[in-house]
């Protein structure tokens, strides 16, 4: 049976980086297909009907979308390597529970940061600040969230690390000093191959993000 992988991805998108940490982790070849969210492709549209986002997953010519169920089929299907979800049942429905915390709460203060400016920027800095203190309060002083090994909770958020420069700039103010924890961890996670492959350089996203507000101005 063939084994073709491919991944429509959008370079900048913190939950196409998601996709491409846990197939690394797992050490899967697949072929990456830049998507133009302003132009989006026939096979986009074709493999994601519904919601037409990217990233999409394709595997032997059948899409999956959504990163976190995603993550979890890369789990399950390459499950001889790195485990990203623990093998116990309630340790799993934790692992899913804060994956989730992350994807209701983490996205839309990014953007409020980075996108707004004044009162409004206030508040969700103040937001993003306290979501990430409590995500540290789960971390505790466990190297990673699931304990001594990289898993789903931390592929879930270390994407978001990308965006921090910018966020940092917008918004004037330095994670090191409202969240600690949380840039020791994110470096610490920066240390492993498949993380540094798939974020990209910091500056580059705030080069992109710069330009983004620039054109939905114009």
């Amino acid at each position: 049976m063939a084994n073709e992988v491919v991944l429509l991805d959008f370079w900048p998108s913190p939950f196409g980086m998601r996709v491409r940490v846990a197939l690394g982790e797992k050490e899967v070849n697949y072929e990456y297909k830049e998507e133009d969210l302003s132009n989006k492709s026939e096979l986009l549209l074709k493999m994601n009907p519904v919601l037409k986002k990217i990233p999409v997953l394709i595997h032997n010519d059948k899409s999956v979308c959504e990163s976190l169920i995603i993550v979890q089929y890369i789990d399950e299907v390459w499950r001889d390597k790195n485990p990203l979800l623990p093998s116990d049942p309630y340790k799993r429905a934790q692992a899913r529970f804060w994956a989730d915390f992350i994807d209701k709460k983490t996205f839309e203060g990014t953007r409020k940061i980075w996108g707004t400016n004044g009162e409004e920027q206030e508040v969700g800095k103040k937001e993003f600040i306290e979501h990430l203190k409590v995500l540290e309060e789960q971390l505790g002083d466990k190297p990673y969230f699931g304990g001594d090994t990289f898993g789903y909770v931390d592929v879930s958020l270390i994407p978001f690390y990308s965006w921090f420069y910018t966020m940092e700039i917008d918004g004037n103010f330095k994670f090191e000093e409202t969240n600690p924890k949380i840039i020791e961890w994110a470096k610490r996670c920066m240390q492993r191959e498949s993380v540094i492959k798939a974020l990209p350089d910091e500056k580059k996203v705030y080069e992109f993000v710069q330009v983004y507000k620039t054109m939905r101005k114009n």
